[in-house]
C-alpha cells in the first residue's frame, strides 16, 4: 500500500471556447469548445484500507457525501471492477465551486485515476472516461489528460497542442446555473461547425457569455475589469472568466490590480495533466524498483 499519502492533482480547465452548433431530440445541445488544462486545481489524497468503506475525510459544506463526485467515483469504480478494498479520501480545495473550471469533474477523474492505480485494477484510460461520463460530460476530458478539442456534447475529444499561455482567473462571488443558461430562449443554439485547424481565439467566442452577462451582473463587471488588461472570455457556464498573457510577470501584475471584491489565480496552461505526469512517474518509479 504505498503511494497512498501521496498528493493527487485535480487540475482545472478553462473552455478557451464554447459554440452550441445544435440541440438535439433529446434536449441536449451540441457543443464546440476547447479545453485548455491548467497547471493549478485542488489535491487528493488516498489511504487504502482493507475495509469496503469509502470515507470523505473533508466533507464539504452543504453537499452530503454521497452526493459528491468524489464519492461518487469511488463507488462508481468499485461498482465496476468489483474491487473488496476502501479508501480514506482527504480533499485540498483550492477551486472555487461553480466556476465552471471543472473542479467536481477534476475532482471524480483524479479519483478513477488515483484509485485505478492504487487498488490495482488496470482499467484502460479509455474505460476509465467511459465511466466518467456517467458522472458529468466534463470528467472525461480529466480522465484523459490531454488539453482537447471538444465535439458532441463534449464528450468526442481530440488532443491539441496548445501555446503555453498564463492565464488569470477571476472568480465573482456568484453561482451561475448551468441548467438555467442552457433553458434560455436567447441563448444562441445555430453557431456555425468549425474544424480544429480553423481554431484561432479571436475567430471564436463563448456562445453563453452574453445570456450569463445578463442574468450574472458581476460575471459581466469581471470581464470588463479584466479585458482592459488582456483578452479575456467566460469559461463554459460558470461564472470565472479569464484573460490570457504571454508571460507570468504580466499575468502576476493584473492579479495584483484585482479589485477586493474577487478572487483570483494566475496559472499556466498546460498540454499534458499534472495528474498524468505524476501516474507515469508513479509507474516508472515502480517498474525501477520492481524490475
Amino acid at each position: 500500500m504505498a503511494n497512498q499519502l501521496i498528493n493527487w492533482p485535480s487540475p482545472a480547465k478553462l473552455n478557451l471556447f464554447l459554440h452550441i452548433t445544435g440541440q438535439r431530440a433529446d434536449g441536449y445541445h451540441q457543443l464546440q469548445s476547447l479545453f485548455q488544462l491548467l497547471d493549478y486545481g485542488d489535491t487528493l489524497r488516498f489511504e487504502i484500507t482493507a475495509d469496503p468503506q469509502l470515507r470523505l475525510m473533508t466533507p464539504l459544506a452543504g453537499v452530503p457525501d454521497d452526493d459528491n463526485l468524489i464519492i461518487r467515483a469511488a463507488m462508481l469504480l468499485k461498482q465496476w471492477s468489483g474491487c473488496p478494498m476502501g479508501a480514506n479520501i482527504w480533499l485540498d480545495k483550492k477551486l472555487p465551486m461553480g466556476g465552471g473550471i471543472g473542479g467536481g469533474s477534476s475532482n471524480a477523474a483524479t479519483v478513477l485515476v488515483g484509485l485505478n492505480y492504487l487498488w490495482g485494477l488496470d482499467f484502460s484510460v479509455t474505460e476509465l472516461a467511459q465511466m466518467g461520463l456517467t458522472l458529468g460530460a466534463d470528467v472525461p476530458v480529466f480522465v484523459e489528460g490531454n488539453t482537447a478539442f471538444a465535439e458532441g456534447v463534449g464528450e468526442k475529444l481530440i488532443p491539441s497542442i496548445q501555446p503555453q499561455y498564463y492565464f488569470v482567473v477571476v472568480t465573482p462571488n456568484c453561482h451561475v446555473s448551468t441548467a438555467e443558461i442552457f433553458a434560455a430562449s436567447d441563448l444562441p443554439r445555430n453557431t456555425n461547425v468549425i474544424n480544429l485547424d480553423e481554431y484561432s481565439f479571436n475567430r471564436t467566442q463563448n456562445d453563453c457569455q452574453k445570456v450569463v452577462f445578463a442574468q450574472q451582473p458581476l460575471v459581466a463587471k469581471a470581464f470588463n475589469w479584466l479585458i482592459e488588461y488582456a483578452p479575456s472570455r467566460m469559461t463554459g457556464t460558470g461564472a470565472c472568466v479569464f484573460a490570457m498573457f504571454d508571460d507570468e510577470i504580466s499575468a502576476n501584475r493584473c492579479l495584483q490590480q484585482l479589485p477586493a471584491e474577487f478572487s483570483g489565480f494566475v496559472a499556466k496552461g498546460v498540454n499534458r495533466s499534472p495528474l498524468h505526469e505524476l501516474l507515469t512517474e508513479l509507474k516508472h518509479h515502480n517498474h525501477n524498483v520492481t524490475g
